[in-house]
């Protein structure tokens, strides 16, 4: 029979042989429970894996009955997401250490151990992290623990749902405005029951690119896994799966079986077919930007260290003195202008109006009173700057005023020097495009705010036919698959590496940020009013 798969036809002629080389969700039925009842469902949309937003996952209330059903069921690997918690409702008593009923248990990779599988697994006590194995033959109840974190549908369904269950997700973050085109309601703030529709993934003998075979597809097969050779088949590898590979085995040659998926313009270059050397894997350095716009959503970057523009400095909004405290650098005095007025309910305090200037100095205790009686409060000591003189003034740390910085600083900045000389986050609009590409994607934007210097994973890579230079390609960001090609290797990495500025999108900034910091906490709260 002749089949279109995905714009692709597909012929898959009786006696083909075809090595299944993995299953994958291919989108997701969405049934919508209003209310959080999971119980009344309004209606059902299909949603596909970059259906944007970030989700909370819903914890299982159904018990797994051993260890080795979860290890069938649920994705245990090496990622931050391949973690799953499960806590026992009775204590499991091992030969040297109890785990008691309702204890995190942590399942971190599956192996074996003394000739019998078993999870390895830990919990954390008193700050303390206690390594244990579980066998996959240890019954009993397992539930699966509350998840603090969010996920973007694709990491759900990556790794998230277990095998012959769905899972039930809440929406924690549209991040995006809701239009007519969006299948969930307006404001929608109820749950979603996942069920997820796969596809299998497969190579065949005469073909160099992968198959996607929608699992309802009406076709009758025949395990022959037993009695055929699959080394003759190409073997697809994701780039994660290069990086996985020793130091010692690159370079090496692989050619290209799918493409970067969406409109990456700065890979045009990385097409099916195209063989490329990979030279090396490594971790490098980017500062993640920000577009600084009142309005969302907003642009994000990521930003080599090689950027060739240069940067001046943009002026700083603090929306509490707390934040000024937090600003403040030894390097330089911190000018700053009210934009908002603010009253003080003691007279040992100042009271601001819009347009009083001050250099901000130091935090410090001070004593007020209140209701009568003398209370010592945290303040913030500052000079105001008036027409002939300045004023040493205290503002209360709780204070609730608008600033904005006041910039003297005309000199145009190099990024590592920023980086150097000054603490993130920082506001800078490029005064000079870099001339070494040929779009320079900052110089269009107004403002940028570099939030912060990140450490990612990326692969060393140069064409085969024309090893000049070399890209730099993000290991986790990049959708592509390739095969390794037994051929001479130039060992030579070209004198040119190109670099390029990533921009990238609204889950993938938080995604990015959640790796660099695991969980995202809120910054620390300003002190409150006296009470």
């Amino acid at each position: 029979s002749i089949y279109e798969m995905f714009g692709n036809e597909c012929c898959l002629s009786t006696g083909e042989v075809i090595k299944v080389i993995g299953f994958k969700i291919n989108k997701l039925i969405a049934s919508i429970c209003e209310n959080n009842e999971v119980s009344r469902v309004s209606a059902k949309v299909e949603l596909p894996l970059n259906f944007p937003g970030l989700y909370k996952v819903v914890a299982d209330k159904t018990p797994y009955g051993s260890i080795e059903e979860i290890t069938r069921k649920v994705s245990i690997g090496p990622t931050r997401f391949g973690h799953p918690c499960f806590y026992s409702p009775e204590d499991i008593k091992l030969s040297n250490l109890t785990i008691k009923n309702g204890e995190q248990i942590t399942f971190n990779s599956v192996e074996e151990v003394n000739g019998t599988m078993a999870v390895n697994c830990d919990v954390v006590r008193n700050n303390q992290s206690h390594s244990f194995t579980l066998p996959l033959s240890q019954e009993g109840k397992f539930y699966e623990c509350e998840d603090d974190q969010i996920y973007t549908l694709k990491e759900i369904a990556e790794w998230k749902i277990p095998k012959c269950r769905n899972r039930i997700v809440k929406l924690s973050n549209t991040l995006h405005m809701w239009d007519s085109s969006n299948p969930l309601p307006e404001n929608f703030d109820g749950c979603l029951i996942l069920t997820p529709v796969y596809e299998v993934q497969a190579v065949m003998q005469f073909r160099k690119d992968i198959v996607h075979i929608l699992s309802d597809l009406d076709v009758e097969v025949k395990d022959i896994t037993d009695c055929y050779d699959i080394s003759s088949f190409l073997q697809p590898l994701s780039l994660e799966d290069v990086f996985d590979r020793t130091s010692k085995e690159f370079p090496m040659v692989a050619e290209i079986m799918e493409g970067p998926s969406g409109s990456q313009k700065a890979y045009n270059f990385l097409y099916m077919g195209k063989e490329i050397i990979i030279y090396k894997k490594y971790q490098a350095t980017r500062i993640l930007a920000s577009e600084i716009r009142s309005d969302s959503p907003k642009r994000h970057f990521l930003i080599p260290m090689s950027y060739k523009g240069k940067f001046k400095r943009r002026p700083r909004e603090f929306p509490t003195a707390y934040d000024l405290e937090i600003a403040r650098s030894e390097k330089e005095q911190l000018h700053v202008v009210a934009t908002k007025a603010f009253d003080s309910p003691h007279k040992e305090l100042f009271s601001v109006s819009v347009g009083d200037q001050f250099l901000v100095q130091q935090r410090q205790t001070s004593e007020v009173l209140y209701e009568e009686r003398k209370k010592v409060i945290d303040v913030f000591a500052c000079e105001q700057i008036l027409s002939d003189t300045y004023k040493k003034v205290l503002l209360p740390m709780y204070m609730e005023g608008d600033f904005v910085e006041v910039i003297h600083d005309k000199k145009q900045y190099q990024l590592s020097e920023i980086c150097k000389e000054f603490p993130l986050p920082f506001n800078v609009k490029v005064s000079v495009r870099d001339l070494s590409v040929e779009e320079d994607v900052l110089a269009a934007v107004p403002g940028l705010q570099f939030e912060e210097e990140i450490t990612d994973s990326y692969l060393l890579i140069s064409s085969t036919s024309s090893p000049v230079e070399s890209w730099e390609i993000p290991v986790y960001r990049l959708n592509m698959s390739v095969h390794l090609v037994s051929k001479e290797v130039q060992t030579v990495v070209p004198p040119v590496t190109m670099t390029t500025v990533e921009e990238i999108s609204e889950e993938q900034y938080y995604m990015v940020r959640r790796y660099e910091n695991q969980t995202l906490h809120p910054p620390p709260r300003p002190p409150k009013k006296p009470t």
